[in-house]
């Protein structure tokens, strides 16, 4: 049977092993991206907003490594983004109501943020939240 300490480093290894494939799979969706740029020879806002989307993922595996804590604006941020894209590609095909919830819903994400970014600076955490390995 584990130990604790055996467990945690079990489950911070597996941590790390699934972010490398993230990251790795993130890279390998911006080179397919950009091979899509070029092979069209055009950019869209639509080519422009996912590679930025995919740019947040990167800094959110970034953060998680250097602090090893995800922040949760940063999913928050990237739902933004892909409710402004996903309006901006297919609102000719949405009826008004289609867009007036996903507007809605982005500014319900927005105002979560906000909401979130105030109780961090409010109500801040204690200095020493690491958890000893």
């Amino acid at each position: 049977m584990l130990n604790q300490t055996s467990t945690i480093k079990f489950i911070h290894a597996l941590e790390h092993f699934v972010l490398s494939l993230i990251v790795i799979a993130t890279i390998y969706a911006i080179g397919e991206e950009i091979y899509l740029v070029i092979v069209n020879s055009t950019v869209t806002v639509g080519d422009l907003l996912l590679l930025f989307i995919y740019l947040e993922v990167l800094a959110m595996v970034r953060i998680f490594f250097e602090s090893g804590k995800v922040p949760v604006r940063m999913p928050l941020y990237i739902g933004i983004v892909a409710l402004a894209r996903y309006l901006i590609l297919d609102m000719k095909n949405m009826d008004d109501w289609r867009i007036m919830v996903v507007s809605l819903s982005g500014l319900i994400i927005a105002i979560t943020v906000l909401v979130i970014r105030i109780g961090q600076l409010k109500f801040p955490y204690p200095k020493s939240t690491n958890v000893k390995e």
